[in-house]
């Protein structure tokens, strides 16, 4: 049969089963069905043969199976089987929920943005009515009040325009779809900060509830609510863990109890899955509270930053107040997912309680108290202590690899094998989960980490760790709840389901017993103190004198030629001449004639000898 013809018979197998069941009253999902028909069919007390084909008969009988344990109402091991998929069917990490609620909440706005993004508007009453659809998809997206209620839409609205005018709005209708989308996002993010600025100034924002007061109400409530729940399950789980005990044990065989061993593990079974859910969800509200913790203060100092900026001012620059408002949306943005986180946890703790309803209908506490007289119920913590001084010596286990708190970095990291549990107990006790002490020692076997509840088990496991493993599959095969609860989807890969994605992140986590380490010595521990200019040849120093001697006669010359001239620049700095100046009392003067003499017979003259006459027509000096 190829696989595509398996899986159509599988397929008709599941839709089958939920028609019958269905018909009987009882709605169950695809999922829990499929997990149902993969337990049936590992279960080696069923006779099913997966190497070959089933027959028509084989159907049949799967059928029928599946069908009588869906519709056991006092199945524990169905309560189990169905509280591990709904928790896997509902719980994810903090950033897909996150991520699923806003996708969820972008889906729903979807329409208002498109008709935004989409609109054409050209008159008054267009332009109008596609400003108030703004404003409503802002308050719907920011979560901050309702649309219908009349002050919430003006104070939006003022605080719209305030930065997007409706002047604006024929701009905002040119830009492409992205840029609008874009742009919107923007807007709800800056009135959003302006409306929680006035808030928190006293200017308006009745409608805006006080997220941070009501988290932090509700999340110590919370926490305080899962840890109750916690407390119980775990005492319950002490006590059933008792009581097995007690009923195993050689002093009591062959008498008669009104409570059967195998209903006592069957519940413990349950107990112990509810608990380790609860650790779970407990371990995302702690982190949901240091969240808050850490949103509250960055949400005061970024406040304060914002009051300080616009004081009292009138008008303040975008580009310093639009970031602190950004800001300040986004922080809600954070208290709002806070809120939505701290609700979503809040009903899965409620659903995963209606999964143990059968726990006191089956195991009455009138039927548990008379067995537990005189017993000592201890905890897990306690168990621990009492093995306290157990430990493995590694030096008789040469070829093992044993693990220690004080040789082990991320010791407390390790991806344990079966949540933690002892295998060899839950072996050799016929399924009773008692949970390892690690201060004994984590065996590293095939890159698998196994820890167990006492050193004498921890030695007998060792021995022949592979039967050992071998025998816990078997165990949960006939067991199906064992396969979520103990986490050995690896070893069952036709029964993994959601829960193998986080099994195999935790996988991802390696025992860092070795590291690379390096030591330096420094080559001068005292600070080095060496004169460069230090001279021992006396010739040297003679010949730097020299040189300095004569370059006390010496002129630093330049010149440009033409074809250097334009390389470089020259530049050459004087002292500019001072300006001197005299005044007497008495100005003198003096002026003497102008001598003028004339010669006559220069030109004009027929004979070889010339006659010249000079005549002085000077002015005498002491003519007036």
């Amino acid at each position: 049969m190829s696989r595509a013809q398996a899986e159509s018979v599988i397929k008709n197998i599941i839709r089958e089963i939920g028609q019958e069941c269905g018909g009987k009253g009882q709605a169950v999902s695809e999922t829990l069905v499929a997990f149902m028909v993969k337990a049936v069919v590992l279960d080696p007390r069923n006779q099913f043969n997966v190497d070959r084909t089933l027959t028509k008969s084989d159907v049949q009988k799967l059928i029928k199976l599946c069908v009588d344990r869906l519709l056991d109402p006092k199945s524990l091991s169905l309560d189990t089987i169905k509280m591990q998929v709904y928790f896997d069917m509902n719980y994810t990490s903090r950033g897909e929920f996150l991520d699923e609620h806003r996708r969820v909440l972008e889906s729903r706005l979807a329409p208002v943005s498109r008709e935004i993004t989409d609109s054409r508007a050209r008159t008054r009453e267009e332009l109008e009515s596609l400003y108030r659809k703004t404003v409503s998809f802002l308050l719907l997206r920011s979560g901050l009040g309702s649309p219908t209620d009349i002050n919430t839409v003006r104070e939006a609205t003022a605080a719209l325009q305030s930065v997007f005018p409706q002047s604006e709005l024929s701009t905002f209708l040119s830009l492409n779809k992205r840029d609008k989308e874009r742009q919107l996002n923007e807007l709800t993010m800056i009135v959003t900060g302006i409306r929680l600025f006035n808030k928190d100034c006293g200017k308006g924002g009745d409608s805006i509830d006080d997220l941070p007061a009501i988290l932090n109400e509700a999340v110590p409530a919370t926490c305080k609510h899962i840890e109750s729940e916690l407390q119980d399950s775990q005492q319950l789980a002490y006590r059933y863990t008792a009581l097995i005990e007690k009923l195993d044990s050689k002093d009591t065989l062959g008498t008669d109890h009104q409570v059967h061993p195998h209903l006592l593990k069957k519940a413990l079974y349950n107990v112990r899955q509810h608990e380790a859910f609860l650790q779970i969800i407990v371990s995302d509200v702690i982190t949901c509270a240091q969240q808050v913790e850490k949103l509250q203060k960055e949400l005061g100092a970024r406040m304060e930053q914002l009051k300080s900026t616009v004081k009292a001012k009138t008008a303040v620059p975008i580009a310093q107040v639009f970031p602190h408002f950004i800001a300040l949306s986004n922080y809600w943005s954070g208290f709002q997912d806070e809120m939505v986180l701290l609700s979503v946890l809040s009903n899965i703790v409620t659903h995963l309680r209606t999964f143990q309803g059968n726990l006191s209908e089956l195991l009455p506490q009138r039927d548990i108290e008379p067995l537990l007289e005189g017993e000592d119920v201890r905890t897990d913590e306690e168990r621990m202590k009492g093995t306290a001084g157990e430990r493995i010596n590694p030096l008789e286990y040469k070829k093992q690899d044993w693990l220690f708190p004080e040789t082990t970095v991320n010791f407390d990291r390790l991806p344990l094998q079966y949540r933690g549990i002892c295998g060899y107990t839950l072996v050799e006790k016929d399924g009773l989960l008692l949970t390892g002490n690690p201060a004994i020692g984590i065996l590293k076997h095939k890159e698998k980490y196994y820890i167990f509840s006492s050193k004498v088990t921890a030695c007998a496991f060792a021995a022949n760790p592979d039967e050992y493993i071998a025998l816990v599959a078997e165990k949960a095969k006939q067991c199906a709840e064992l396969i979520q609860l103990l986490e050995l989807h690896h070893q069952f890969a036709s029964a993994s389901h959601y829960s193998e994605a986080k099994a195999g992140d935790m996988l991802m986590v390696k025992p860092i017993t070795k590291s690379d380490s390096s030591t330096q010595t420094d080559t001068h521990i005292v600070e080095p103190n060496i004169v460069k200019s230090y001279e021992w040849n006396e010739w040297e120093l003679r010949r730097k004198a020299i040189k300095l001697a004569n370059l006390r006669t010496k002129v630093t010359r330049s010149m440009q030629t033409n074809l250097s001239h334009m390389r470089r620049d020259n530049i050459s700095q004087v002292y500019l001449p001072k300006e001197a100046g005299s005044q007497t009392k008495k100005h003198g003067a003096s002026n003497v004639p102008k001598p003028h003499i004339y010669l006559t017979g220069l030109r004009g003259q027929m004979s070889k000898t010339a006659h010249i006459v000079q005549t002085n027509l000077s002015r005498a000096v002491d003519e007036s």
